[in-house]
């Protein structure tokens, strides 16, 4: 009786949605592929990475529906609502169905299909870590899904306000949780420690709100706006009646979430196969790294391509890992074989003399809070103290208008001091660029010496020389041109820890 009578006032609230919903569903449907939803499963198609990380769905010959291969289903709306019906059944959500939902579902099952086999494939990587941490801390596992809507699983995404990582947060939200972000690495993308900040987040929004469905809408618009649209709504304290008080971006995030909830347990029912993922949850591993180790040396050691040591540690930004006791992950083997061979692999970098010079270097964070003047471009400044603008953006609310002069800036500054220094502070203005043969983002002029020798070799026509490009290393270089790295070197006067610069032109082949 008591589940008759819950089915009940879940079917009228339902109903009171869909009348209340119709007269927008038009307008909902022709800006649906405008929604940040829709832009992260995009920014999932363009993640070239993810193409040797996932092989294509393999269809099955035969299926207990007889779809055939390109066949795309679809439903009345009675069917739609009998299935999250029985969701709903054993889920602390409200899993309603209404047309705001139906919109998701056919962006998820319909437009998005393919993606959607993408991250059914990842979901095999990432959903048993989840279930593990949020059953850890008692919360619901249907918000596993919330990775879907955020992040589309991508452990790389980034929105245009600078939200990061699978759980997309901000740069204080971050911070707040204990997910470090620096030059080097951005905790906010290690699958593991955003997810346990992700946990400890929902939790405290829930002892806020008392309620799931509020803190899908909190975890989007912050709580603020949601105490705010409690206030405006006359005290009322459920998702639906505080809706249209909402940014319209929230009022779309729990039918977004209710439709990932669906598509990921019906997937079958809409000819939609998973991606098969290189490497599932138990099949990969981590270990401790002592020593600063860069993504190319880890590769020739292990035997393992660049682009897996990539996949499997997508919180290092600059492609190698520093010093500090870190983690690296990857498949079990690789791990046996790293932690086997620990103190040989170390002996061996440091016997090639392949350690950068941050080996002795540690990294101290400082804040500093820079004043806008008159003239000055997001631009500027961040070429000023060696960050991105997207730093920038996820360091303070900066609108579409940009900055305006006055307007005072926070800025985390990485400088690097030695190890065995007992001085803590650093007394310099100046932000040191990370030790790294990397190119830098940066408009300073290259070396006088490196430019008058390219522009030489362009008149002599005795070489060929390419123009470095954002990322771009000297290994790198010498596998795309056929050289090695010590060729490529000695050609350009290069010393070992040389620190490519953007547009800085080098020899790279010389022409008989």
């Amino acid at each position: 009786m008591l589940n008759n009578l819950k089915y009940s006032i879940k079917k009228t609230i339902t109903l009171s949605a869909l009348v209340i919903g119709s007269s927008m569903f038009a307008q909902n449907t022709l800006t649906i592929t405008d929604n940040p939803v829709a832009a992260m499963l995009d920014s999932l198609a363009n993640q070239k990475i993810l193409e040797k990380a996932l092989a294509k769905p393999v269809y099955p010959k035969t299926n207990k529906y007889k779809y055939t291969e390109d066949s795309i289903p679809r439903f009345e709306d009675f069917v739609y609502e009998s299935r999250l019906a029985k969701l709903d059944a054993n889920s602390p959500f409200d899993l309603v169905y209404n047309p705001h939902v139906k919109g998701f579902i056919e962006l998820y099952a319909i437009r998005k299909r393919t993606l959607v086999s993408r991250m059914m494939g990842l979901s095999q990587l990432y959903y048993p870590m989840f279930e593990e941490v949020f059953d850890k801390h008692n919360i619901p596992l249907e918000l596993k899904h919330l990775a879907v809507i955020e992040s589309a699983l991508n452990p790389n995404a980034r929105s245009r306000c600078g939200a990061t990582g699978l759980w997309q947060f901000m740069y204080p939200t971050g911070k707040m949780y204990g997910l470090n972000v620096d030059s080097y690495i951005d905790e906010r993308s290690d699958v593991y420690k955003a997810t346990e900040a992700a946990a400890e987040y929902l939790s405290s929004l829930y002892k806020m709100f008392g309620d799931w469905q509020m803190v899908l809408a909190a975890y989007n618009a912050g709580p603020g706006t949601i105490s705010k649209a409690i206030r405006r709504s006359g005290g009322k304290k459920t998702y639906w009646e505080i809706r249209p008080f909402l940014p319209t971006e929230t009022q779309a995030y729990v039918p977004a979430f209710i439709a990932a909830n669906y598509v990921m347990n019906y997937p079958t029912e809409h000819n939609i196969y998973a991606s098969a993922p290189r490497k599932t949850y138990f099949e990969v591993d981590t270990a401790v790294v002592k020593e600063p180790m860069s993504f190319e040396q880890i590769s020739a050691a292990l035997d393992v391509p660049v682009e897996e040591v990539i996949y499997f540690n997508p919180q290092y930004r600059k492609n190698m890992i520093p010093a500090g006791g870190n983690a690296l992950t990857l498949p079990k083997a690789k791990i046996g074989t790293f932690i086997s061979n620990e103190t040989e692999i170390y002996a061996a970098i440091k016997s090639q003399k392949l350690v950068a010079q941050e080996s002795t270097l540690a990294v101290k964070e400082i804040q500093k809070t820079h004043t806008v003047r008159n003239g000055e471009k997001l631009s500027t400044i961040a070429r000023k103290y060696g960050v991105t603008i997207a730093d920038l953006k996820s360091w303070n609310y900066i609108g579409k208008k940009g900055v305006k002069a006055g307007k005072k800036l926070v800025v985390y500054v990485k400088e690097s001091v030695p190890v065995n220094s007992t001085n803590t502070e650093v007394k310099t203005d100046t932000p040191k660029a990370p030790q790294t043969n990397v190119a830098v983002k940066t408009d300073t002029t290259v070396d006088t010496n490196t430019k008058k020798l390219a522009d030489n070799t362009l008149v002599k026509g005795k070489y060929q020389y390419h123009k470095v490009e954002k990322g771009e290393t000297l290994y790198r270089l010498s596998k795309k041109f056929g050289i090695s790295v010590q060729e490529l070197s000695k050609m350009n006067n290069l010393g070992k820890n040389a620190q490519l610069q953007r547009g800085q032109k080098l020899k790279v082949k010389q022409i008989s």
